[in-house]
């Protein structure tokens, strides 16, 4: 019987910290295709814990984490302080006895503290990712997926796809059949690929004193253009290389890759608020045809435009005279 920790602190998020117990504690005898054996559940900290506005009593201590198949770190709430430092040296103890280490949201900063995250790939929350990446340069931080496996170490987004996570580390234990039959039960998607994108996408940087300051809402005014590097560069007035070093150094990216982004974002708004056939917000977005958004979009937000509209647009929109028109995916 495999064991699981989930490593508990004051300023544990409650929400992930109660879904990884909802999971790994769960009743699962007599499922098909179980073997008879589920997790082991231990909650370890160091003594009486706050998790939001719950008290928590742990069943053992951090000495224990080094025990366990499976550590579970959940959301930590205060990411501007660094996490305490008996959990971090607890978890890189565990890690190092041969523990496989698994992050929920913002539980990420505890792995990065404990050193776990240098040179690999992880993610957090999205609100979360550019803190993470400049506090922990060592770190590949991917803001545009669910989770990261990594083998022995596993990160994850916030809230749903901490849930997706936990559900992964089931599936790799238990195989499909387990997992899928205690999604069911959970009432939430047995599968979604932790290469599937966060519903967001890199934000314009806040107004400042920078390089791009004036370029960048110049650039956003222009969405619908065939803008290219060499347009951005003469409306700069500098050369293509030197504006891609201002375009790393303001946006953490390339110059490219942030005007597919924005675009890709004025295309989620228009997809939620109007009711405009993906030709039209292809038109509006300087993608140029459908075909183009649809093959971008899917790429970067991991589902196409009409099963996006169908997600945040749960309800029809008004038709000229006042009726409720056809949803916009019929249209």
């Amino acid at each position: 019987m495999a064991t699981v920790a989930l490593a508990v602190t004051d300023g544990m998020l409650h929400f992930e910290l109660a879904l990884a117990c909802e999971v790994f504690g769960a009743d699962v005898a007599g499922t098909d295709g179980a073997d008879g054996s589920w997790y082991r559940l231990w909650i370890c900290g160091p003594g009486a814990v706050r998790a939001g506005r719950f008290r928590l009593e742990p069943d053992h201590g951090f000495d224990r984490l080094p025990r366990a198949d499976t550590v579970i770190v959940p959301g930590w709430a205060d990411v501007d302080e660094d996490p305490p430092a008996e959990l971090v040296e607890a978890v890189r103890a565990a890690h190092e006895a041969g523990a496989r280490v698994a992050s929920l949201c913002t539980g990420a900063f505890v792995l990065a503290a404990a050193g776990l995250l240098d040179g690999r790939r992880a993610t957090t929350h999205w609100a979360h990712t550019g803190e993470l990446a400049r506090r922990h340069p060592r770190v590949t931080v991917d803001p545009d997926v669910l989770y990261v496996d990594e083998g022995s170490v596993l990160t994850s987004a916030g809230k749903a796809a901490a849930m997706d996570l936990c559900l992964h580390l089931v599936r790799l234990d238990h195989g499909s059949s387990v997992a899928n039959t205690l999604a069911r039960r959970l009432v939430v998607p047995p599968h979604r690929d932790g290469g599937q994108a966060q519903f967001v996408t890199t934000p314009v940087p806040a107004p400042g004193n920078h390089p791009l300051a004036e370029l960048l809402p110049w650039v956003m005014r222009r969405l619908d253009r065939p803008l290219t590097v060499e347009d951005l560069a003469r409306r700069a007035g500098m050369s293509s290389r030197h504006l891609g070093r201002h375009f790393r150094s303001v946006t953490g990216t390339t110059a490219l890759q942030w005007l597919l982004a924005q675009r890709i974002r004025r295309a989620q708004e228009l997809l939620e608020a109007t009711d405009d056939t993906v030709d039209t917000i292809a038109a509006a977005t300087g993608m140029g045809t459908a075909t183009t958004l649809r093959r971008h979009f899917n790429r970067t937000v991991g589902v196409p435009p009409d099963a996006y509209r169908r997600t945040f647009r749960s309800r029809p929109r008004p038709g000229p005279d006042g009726e409720a028109g056809a949803p916009a995916s019929q249209r």
